[in-house]
C-alpha cells in the first residue's frame, strides 16, 4: 500500500537493522486517517472471504483490527498477554515470545469470545517471526475455529514469519513488506 510506504519513509525510524520505530502515526499516535484507509485496503484484499470475527493482541494491532471490524460490522476480540483476575479461568492460551520486550509470554482469549466453526481474521500492526500470530493460530484452532487469514501492516520480510506462514499454507495479507533496514535504510520488498 503506497501511503502506507510513504508515511513509512516520512515519519518511521530506524532504530537499528531489527527494529522500524512507527510510534507517531501506527502504534502510540494514530494517523486514523490512514488506518481507516489501511482497514479498507485489507478488507478489499480478503473479499470473498467469510469472516465471523476478527482477533489480535493487545495493545497495538487493536486500532486496525478494530477498523476492520468496525467496516464489516463483525465483533473485534484482543488476546490479553498478561491474564486479569477478571478473566476466568475458562479460556484458551498459548505461549508466545516478545522481541520488542525480549521476554516470554502467555497470551489469553476467554472462551465466550471464540466458537467451534467460526471464520477467524487475524489482524497486527506488525509481523517478524511470527510467534505471536503461531500462538493465535493455536488458540483458533484449539477453539475448533479456523484462521481465515492474517492481515497486516507492517511485515519485516527479513525475520521470516510471513514467509514461513504463507508456506504453512497460511494467507498472509501486508500492507507493506520491509525487507531490509540495513545501514539505516528501509527498503521494501517488491
Amino acid at each position: 500500500m503506497e501511503a502506507l510506504k510513504k508515511k513509512i519513509l516520512e515519519k518511521g525510524i530506524v532504530v537499528d537493522e531489527h527494529t522500524l520505530k512507527v510510534d507517531s502515526f501506527l502504534n502510540h499516535q494514530l494517523d486514523t486517517s490512514l488506518i481507516s484507509s489501511m482497514a479498507e485496503e485489507l478488507i478489499r484484499r480478503y473479499a470473498g472471504t467469510p469472516i465471523h470475527r476478527v482477533l489480535t493482541i493487545e495493545s497495538s494491532g487493536i486500532p486496525l483490527a478494530f477498523m476492520i471490524g468496525y467496516f464489516l460490522r463483525i465483533p473485534v476480540v484482543f488476546a490479553k498477554k498478561s491474564k486479569p483476575s477478571t478473566l476466568s479461568s475458562n479460556c484458551y492460551s498459548a505461549e508466545s515470545y516478545s522481541f520488542t520486550r525480549k521476554s516470554p509470554y502467555t497470551m489469553s482469549v476467554s472462551r465466550d469470545f471464540i466458537h467451534q466453526g467460526e471464520e477467524i481474521l487475524i489482524v497486527d500492526d506488525f509481523l517478524a517471526g511470527g510467534n505471536a500470530v503461531s500462538a493465535l493460530i493455536e488458540i483458533i484452532r484449539e477453539a475448533g475455529a479456523h484462521p481465515v487469514g492474517v492481515a497486516i501492516a507492517v511485515e519485516k520480510g527479513f525475520q521470516g514469519g510471513g514467509d514461513s506462514l504463507r508456506k504453512a499454507g497460511i494467507p498472509v495479507e501486508s500492507l507493506a513488506i520491509i525487507e531490509s533496514l540495513a545501514k539505516g535504510v528501509i527498503r521494501f520488498r517488491e
